[in-house]
């Protein structure tokens, strides 16, 4: 037994309707503390939304925090790379070629005599622009034809169903270099067109299936039953709520078209010289890797710590946007 006396004016509490009832000391107490510390008052606070609550998370993520920084390093050296260089990446100097680090020329020169340094720094601005602009291009498309087919159902979910079965089954590098083999541009826009071509039907089937989802809810059942057209239904009440896995596989499949584009350029289908990739330097530097080893370890590097800090910065919005897994 406790030796806390018993008081019967403190172990009446308030019903909050007029009322009291009695209750033991420690519980009357406890019924009148709140949060704030403030007796009588209810806690107070707008509760989250998703998107408020994923920010959230992840502000607290480290992971998130890392790979968003490193992300926009490479944006500001894709933008800006005359930041952290003066050179240029076409200026070689053949009396140079295969030459170690030196004063002024951290990353050595490769085979061609160029600066490593100058060639990693501006190759970023390829893969940037490639990642970014597939993987818009493909959550665009995926996304639309993926939501139509899951809202209206019917024909024309089966005939999309069975165009991205085609799509799913060639495969990709095969594809690649069958279809850019025969492209004579020098322009990152082949690449573009190829990744969204063959990139598109993993966004729609995320989407149709997010979209099926939705569209079984009450609140999409209520504005039906009010009038709602179907335009309104898709776009104000169905989208927003479905859109999550589609940013997380979006997030995710950014740096693997990094690494495609890379290796389409390494396979000499891509991006081709005079342009500047780290799948070009890749390339140019396998066949002499035991004479100049950084001509190669320094871009390869590169392209790794891009495609991991993009994998990161997806798993790391999974983890914020799929309550499953809070």
């Amino acid at each position: 037994m406790s030796d806390q006396q018993y008081e019967p004016e403190r172990a009446l509490a308030g019903t909050g309707r007029g009322g009291t009832m009695d209750l033991g000391v420690g519980e009357a107490e406890a019924l009148e503390r709140v949060p704030d510390g403030t007796a009588g008052t209810a806690p107070r606070g707008k509760p989250r939304s998703l998107w408020s609550d994923a920010w959230h998370d992840l502000r607290r993520n480290p992971v998130f925090l890392v790979s968003a920084l490193v992300i926009c390093f490479l944006v500001l050296i894709s933008l800006w790379p005359s930041a952290i260089t003066s050179g240029s990446p076409l200026q070689c100097d053949l009396a140079k070629a295969q030459e170690g680090p030196q004063p002024g020329h951290p990353f050595g020169f490769d085979g061609q005599g160029c600066d490593v340094y100058t060639r990693t720094v501006h190759g970023a601005r390829t893969s940037v622009t490639v990642g970014v602009l597939a993987t818009l291009g493909v959550a665009v498309l995926g996304s639309v034809l993926g939501a139509l087919a899951g809202f209206f159902g019917g024909v024309w979910d089966s005939v999309l169903s069975r165009v991205t079965d085609v799509f799913f089954a060639i495969p990709v590098v095969l594809g690649g270099l069958v279809l850019l083999s025969v492209i004579t541009s020098n322009t990152v826009w082949p690449v573009i067109g190829f990744i969204v071509l063959l990139g598109w039907p993993q966004i729609s089937r995320i989407a149709r299936g997010s979209v099926i989802t939705v569209r079984q809810n009450d609140y999409v059942q209520a504005a039906r039953a009010l009038g709602a057209s179907p335009s309104r239904l898709l776009l104000r009440h169905i989208a927003p709520n479905a859109v999550a896995p589609v940013i997380v596989v979006a997030t995710i499949a950014l740096g693997t078209y990094i690494a495609l584009e890379a290796t389409l350029s390494y396979l000499g289908v891509g991006l081709k010289p005079p342009s500047v990739s780290w799948g070009i330097d890749i390339s140019a530097a396998s066949p002499y890797v035991r004479n100049a080893p950084h001509a190669l370890l320094w871009p390869s590097g590169a392209l790794a710590i891009t495609v991991l800090a993009f994998i990161m910065l997806g798993d790391a919005v999974r983890d914020a946007l799929d309550p499953k897994l809070r």
